[in-house]
């Protein structure tokens, strides 16, 4: 585990000083909630899974308190819920880290790895955390799949990849072509997107039934 305040490849170090916003934000959860994980977020699932997942960031009370990326708030429900059925995860999911639930060919790797004040990251934290994506998706030697949850998601994705997101327009149920890598865009799997009606559990699953049917 990288020393306190360091900065590893693929993973920042607990007490990591890249952006002030953020490091602020944290030592005030650590002083109120001394007992959650309130550090950055480590990806989770295997290396060599083929297919990865790119969310935004951690939730205050979701991955900020128990460390799991989506563990313990509404937007894992539904997307723990759709691993398990199309076999991307196993075991059962109860929203805490040392549960039974284990992700198959499927790694989880949030955009930028520190809860965000109201869950939204500046375009500047965004673009300082990249580096971390970069080096995650570089330890991917299998990759063939990426499902992007939100534009902010697929456009630090593409930016991660070189790309510019300007020839890859995001929209729920797009796919994209990127070499060897197929991109896929789903609206994310927030309370918000699915009180709104925004995003349907249907409107999910069918995102995740056509990586299932890429991969085979």
């Amino acid at each position: 585990m990288p020393a306190a305040g360091s900065v590893s490849l693929a993973e920042p170090g607990r007490n990591c000083p890249l952006c002030p916003r953020l490091v602020a934000f944290r030592h005030k959860a650590r002083e109120q909630h001394p007992d959650w994980h309130n550090a950055p977020v480590p990806g989770f699932g295997p290396n060599n899974a083929r297919l990865a997942i790119i969310g935004l960031a951690p939730g205050l009370q979701g991955a900020n308190r128990t460390g799991r990326p989506f563990t313990g708030d509404w937007a894992g429900d539904l997307l723990y819920e759709t691993l398990i059925g199309f076999e991307f995860a196993t075991g059962i999911y109860e929203e805490r880290p040392d549960d039974t639930l284990r992700l198959v060919d499927c790694r989880i790797i949030n955009g930028v790895r520190c809860v965000p004040p109201e869950n939204k990251p500046t375009g500047p934290e965004i673009n300082a955390c990249r580096p971390f994506l970069t080096a995650s998706l570089a330890e991917m030697p299998n990759l063939r799949a990426v499902v992007a949850l939100g534009r902010i998601a697929h456009e630090t994705f593409l930016r991660a990849c070189g790309e510019r997101p300007a020839r890859f327009t995001f929209a729920h149920g797009a796919r994209h072509t990127l070499g060897n890598i197929t991109l896929f865009d789903s609206y994310h799997c927030s309370r918000y997107n699915t009180n709104t009606g925004r995003l349907t559990p249907e409107m999910f699953r069918a995102v995740f039934k056509d990586v299932r049917r890429f991969l085979g």
